[in-house]
This record gives C-alpha cells, structure tokens and sequence, in this order.
C-alpha cells in the first residue's frame, strides 16, 4: 500500500471511531427496581417463591398473572410514562401499571402480605437492580381506605407525603426518608419512580399496616422482602434485560378514557415536576435539569451509564490506537531516505 493510501486508510478509522463510539453510547440503558421497605406486593410473592407461594394473595396473583410476571419483579413499568401517570393507568390498575401481565398485582383483597408502619420518619427503601438518576414519589391511601375495592387515583391522598431526587445507592438499594402520616389499620403506599434520563417510570404497590390489622377476618402475614441470595437463584427464570426491555413488549398503556372525579383533573402533583417539596433541599432543579454526572464521583445513580460505559471506553481507545499507529506507520515511511525505498 503507497503511503498516500495509507494515509486515507488512517483517516478513515479515525473518521469512523466517533461513529463507533456514537453507536456503542446509544445502546438502550433500562432501569428496574422495586420497593422493599415496606415491602411492595410482587416482591413479596417473589420472595414466597413464583412456583407455590405461601398466602393465600400471592397464590391468587400467580393464578391471574402466571409465574412469570413475579419472576420479573423488578419491572412493573411503562417505558413511555415521561410523568403521564393518571393519563396511562385507569382506576383499579395502579398496582400494574396498566399492564396484563402483573394483573395479579390489582387483586382487590384485604389478606395481601402486609409490612408494619408507624407515623413518623422512616427509612424507605427501593431495590435498584439497574440504577439511574431520577425522582421518587410516595402516595399514602386516605382515611376509609378499603382494600377489598379495587384501587382508585381518589383513594390516595393527593399530594405525595414523601418526594425525593436522585438519592443516594447503598448495596444495591436507594435508600430516602420521609415522614409517614399518622394512620391507623390498613393502608396502601403507592411509588412512583419517574426516571430522568428516560421516560421510562416504575410502580409499585406496598401494603402497610398501623397498630392492628383490623381490615380481615384473620391478621394477614407479614410480608418479606427477597434476599440477595434468592434474587440471585431467580434470575435465570427472569426475563428482564438490563441492556434494553426484556422479555415482554413493554408497551405503553393507551390513555384511560374513563371519566375522572374533578379534583383527579385538576391534580398534576403525580408529575416528577410537581412543586412539592424535594427532599434535597429547596430549589432544587427538576430531574430533566440534573448534570450528566454526578460530580466528584459522589454515590448517585448513574445517569444514562450502564455495563456497556466500560466497553464504550475500551472500544474506543482501541480505534484510536489502530488508527494513530496507521497515520504513524505512514509518517515514517514518507520520511524514510529514498534510497531505502528502492532496495
């Protein structure tokens, strides 16, 4: 090959390397995840175990929705959602998110696996199985709840009592406080994690009880979160690709054309962008404004990164290499004394 071939050989790698890097960086990021203090319903029936669960509520949700769906905990979402919450999910789907496949998770019944509350601060905790930036919203069903109604957007209160951006990751979980209102017997908390890097926002369904259980005929079970040891044994049954969507077709609910009480209109609080309080501090800017990276390194979410940021890097500087040691070679040879050349 002359040198001036050469030459636009090593000018093609290196016109091509941002193309590459640019396709490696747009591979799809999916965050997944659940609430696991108080523990959410289809991570209880997880923990039960999908095949023969213990209560007689996860028993009946794996009769509606199948194994499956509690094998993929972690993935009760919309993919589109981008703060449209009460548009995609009608009344008596909130559990679901609108989706047949956790229909199970919508069961209306007074025995589901239920976590122990108390007003006051608490610590909640969110399994993160693919972590990113973005807010959390925690609803708490009003006074007169009853849970053998399917459950309605006017069955929580209308402003969240517990909001939250970007908080910090410890083993695996995001890990926020927030002041629990003073309730009493069974209640519903319902969550709401609204990515910004995607519009992609989870759900999740997690029933507490205040002092006694007063909402059955007999006490229901205490509800346990999965080990990182079952988690673990679970995952080859799992269809959830942390690369992109997983195993179902992760569509987007079409909106509900069911009428809406006058209030639930007018309530846009449900928004990631709503003006409640955040619990970073005041003025803090919306997820949509939030830097690209955490800086100093500090324990964020990753924003937009997954696996594939170590690979992108590598990728990278490996056809800088190869194209600098072409455009190297090249140089070399072109200085090279002219005698040489025709030995």
């Amino acid at each position: 090959m002359s040198p001036r071939r050469r030459t636009a050989a090593a000018a093609a790698v290196l016109g091509a390397a941002p193309l590459a890097l640019a396709g490696l960086a747009a591979s799809p990021a999916a965050a997944h995840g659940t609430m696991t203090d108080p523990v959410s319903r289809v991570s209880a029936c997880y923990a039960e175990g999908p095949e023969s669960p213990d209560s007689a509520a996860c028993k009946a949700a794996v009769a509606a929705s199948g194994a499956q769906a509690f094998y993929d905990w972690n993935e009760v979402n919309i993919a589109n959602a981008a703060g449209n919450h009460k548009r995609l999910i009608p009344d008596g789907k909130l559990c679901s998110a609108n989706r047949d496949k956790y229909k199970g998770l919508d069961l209306p019944r007074a025995d589901w696996p239920s976590s122990p509350l108390a007003a006051g601060r608490h610590t909640f905790q969110y399994k993160a199985t693919a972590p990113h930036k973005g807010s959390f919203e925690l609803y708490i069903t009003k006074d007169g709840y009853d849970p053998s109604k399917p459950l309605k957007w006017s069955d929580l209160e209308a402003r969240p009592f517990a909001t939250v951006t970007n908080p910090k990751l410890e083993n695996g979980s995001y890990v926020f406080d927030g002041v629990v209102p003073a309730k009493s017997g069974r209640h519903l908390i319902y969550s709401i994690w609204q990515r910004s890097d995607s519009p992609e926002a989870f759900y999740t369904c997690s029933d507490v009880v205040f002092g006694k259980d007063s909402g059955g005929s007999a006490p229901a079970p205490t509800a346990s979160a999965p080990s990182d040891q079952q988690i673990q044994d679970g995952a080859d049954q799992s269809t959830v690709d942390h690369g992109g969507h997983g195993g179902d077709d992760h569509h987007t609910p079409q909106p509900s054309t069911e009428p809406k009480e006058p209030e639930q209109a007018k309530d846009t609080n449900n928004t990631p962008e709503a003006n409640a309080p955040q619990a970073n501090g005041a003025g803090t800017p919306s997820p949509a404004a939030a830097p690209a990276t955490a800086p100093g390194g500090e324990n964020l979410a990753e924003t937009g990164a997954d696996g594939m940021t170590p690979y992108v890097a590598v990728g990278g500087a490996a056809v800088l290499a190869i194209g600098a040691a072409v455009l190297f070679g090249a140089a070399r040879r072109k200085s090279a004394p002219a005698g040489r050349h025709g030995r």
